[in-house]
């Protein structure tokens, strides 16, 4: 009997995966999954979830001005369908403001506060020590390597679909 991999282990998979490609993306999904738990884990004590994270970075790139909300749902690393409700709990909790345009009364920018600033400066750090755990096992040309193998990937997956609904 051939030697289980690692993955059927954790999911204690007796039968073979029907492909490499099945058993790829599998793996993909059950790595995604535990790196953001992981992350969580660390923001939890901060009060603020993985996605609310994400779009505090993101609104910590846009700088002063801000973006539009679309733009935000665009940029998420887990595209999240409820962006509006997204914001409004960052908005509820002090960690970022909304400004109607002037020049378009349909358009909302959403910027960051000092108040979400200062979580982001608090999470940080500890959010880059789970990145740095997390990665420990490959070297830097082993990291490089998954970057363009993952990119590439993305971009099958973006080519199967449709435009205007990624």
């Amino acid at each position: 009997m051939p030697t289980r991999s690692l993955l059927q282990r954790e999911l204690k998979q007796d039968r073979p995966f029907t492909s490499a490609a099945q058993e790829a993306m599998l793996g993909v999904l059950r790595t995604a999954d535990q790196i953001t738990r992981r992350v969580a884990v660390v923001l939890e004590p901060l009060g603020v979830s993985t996605q609310q994270y994400n779009v505090l970075r993101i609104l910590r790139g846009a700088g002063p001005a801000g973006l539009p909300t679309l733009e935000i749902g665009d940029r998420m690393i887990e595209q999240a369908p409820g962006i509006t409700r997204l914001v409004d709990r960052l908005v509820d909790h002090g960690w970022a403001d909304r400004l109607r345009c002037t020049n378009d009364r349909r358009v909302v920018y959403c910027r960051i506060t000092p108040a979400g600033l200062e979580l982001l400066a608090n999470a940080d750090q500890p959010v880059a020590e789970v990145e740095a755990t997390l990665m420990a096992e490959l070297s830097e040309a082993e990291q490089r390597t998954l970057i363009a193998l993952l990119d590439r990937v993305r971009v099958g997956a973006c080519a199967m679909v449709p435009s205007g609904t990624d």
